[in-house]
């Protein structure tokens, strides 16, 4: 009973659970703090039954890797050694794997000569010489995941390695979008009492761009046989913590004015840091932008926020030496990249967005017809 009143789940997602005769304790919940929902369960019940060869599930038991999820090289999807090897990031580790010393190591115990045990003695009197890993461990804090941290790294991974994902990296002359944002300073600040950002800009110029690229505002279905185009734009917006990252969603954001969208996003960015968010805070994007140019990163890719078809990375803004009409001149230039699923998005269309974005970011007045 104890065990039961620790599990944070919806009524509906209890309910399914009861249905579907899926113990709660078994489905890893997507909500705050943990908080299993109904898609949770669905999703967890409909998973089918892992194969795994003998060796690949030693080495997933012995280091603790969960292989829920993973689609194996094998026969029938089967996962092998070399499988869980691409989940391990410790060289070392993975090296002495590689070379098979695994099975040994869970092998039945050899019969030890008595010479290998005076070696083994003579070793172990060196290693009460050498104080270090004492001193390491003393240096070193260890501990227990987060719920928010498990969740973030079941997600991470599955989208990493469950996606074919291709990245595309534009250059943008921000010097049209800086001189917008000096003029509407004064008047969104009137109007709405909140600072209009880069990020804000960016954002609206994305949010009307994607009207016009389906697929880049689409997503595909679990068993990849369906894709959804989404006629409306429900933007997610990466925020990091220390505990963690979140990514809030502004729901109906083609539908919004840049001064409403101004007032959106400082909500959901607020009530992020202030934990207020609420499960359905942070569901049902059609598209996500991560920015990370307030804090000097001059260029990252970001992994695809799924069920979402592709992610924007936005730097910082440097002073850049280019060359216009035959000149060498000094402009305001953004690196952005777009990370595209390339089960649903081609090469050419990702170009043919990142092509309008950028002609609207260097051209921004027409943001405000």
């Amino acid at each position: 009973m104890e065990e039961r009143q620790l599990i944070r789940a919806t009524p509906a997602a209890k309910a399914l659970a009861r249905r579907m005769k899926v113990m709660l304790t078994n489905v890893t919940g997507t909500g705050y703090k943990g908080r299993i929902h109904k898609e949770d369960v669905a999703g967890w019940n409909f998973q089918g039954k892992i194969h795994v060869s003998p060796l690949a599930r030693r080495i997933a038991e012995e280091h603790n890797i969960d292989l829920k999820g993973i689609r194996g090289s094998g026969h029938n999807d089967k996962i092998m050694k070399d499988d869980i090897l691409l989940l391990i990031s410790d060289p070392v580790l993975k090296e002495r794997l590689t070379r098979d010393d695994f099975a040994e190591a869970t092998a039945p115990p050899k019969v030890v000569s008595e010479a290998s045990k005076q070696a083994q003695a003579k070793s172990s009197d060196k290693a009460k010489d050498q104080p270090k890993k004492t001193e390491d461990a003393a240096n070193t804090e260890t501990i227990p995941m987060s719920m928010m941290r498990k969740v973030i790294a079941k997600r991470m991974s599955e989208s990493y390695f469950s996606i074919p994902s291709f990245i595309q990296t534009w250059e943008i002359d921000m010097s049209q979008l800086l001189e917008l944002r000096k003029k509407l300073m004064e008047p969104i600040k009137e109007k709405t009492d909140k600072k209009l950002t880069v990020t804000d800009l960016i954002s609206f110029a994305v949010v009307k761009t994607l009207m016009k690229h389906k697929y880049i505002n689409a997503r595909l279905n679990n068993e990849a046989t369906e894709i959804t185009f989404h006629n409306y734009v429900n933007l997610g917006m990466a925020v990091g913590m220390d505990e963690g990252l979140l990514v809030p969603v502004v729901k109906n954001a083609d539908k919004m004015s840049l001064s409403e969208l101004v007032v959106a996003l400082k909500d959901v960015t607020e009530r992020t840091f202030s934990k207020k968010l609420t499960p359905d805070d942070q569901t049902g994007s059609t598209f996500t932008i991560s920015n990370l140019g307030m804090y000097g990163v001059e260029h990252f890719t970001a992994i695809i926020n799924q069920p979402n078809a592709a992610i924007l990375s936005v730097s910082s803004t440097k002073d850049t030496l280019v060359v216009r009409d035959g000149e060498a001149v000094i402009r305001p230039i953004m690196k952005v990249s777009l990370t595209s699923d390339h089960r649903i998005i081609d090469g050419l269309a990702a170009a043919k967005f990142m092509t309008d974005l950028k002609q609207l970011l260097e051209n921004p007045l027409s943001l405000l017809i």
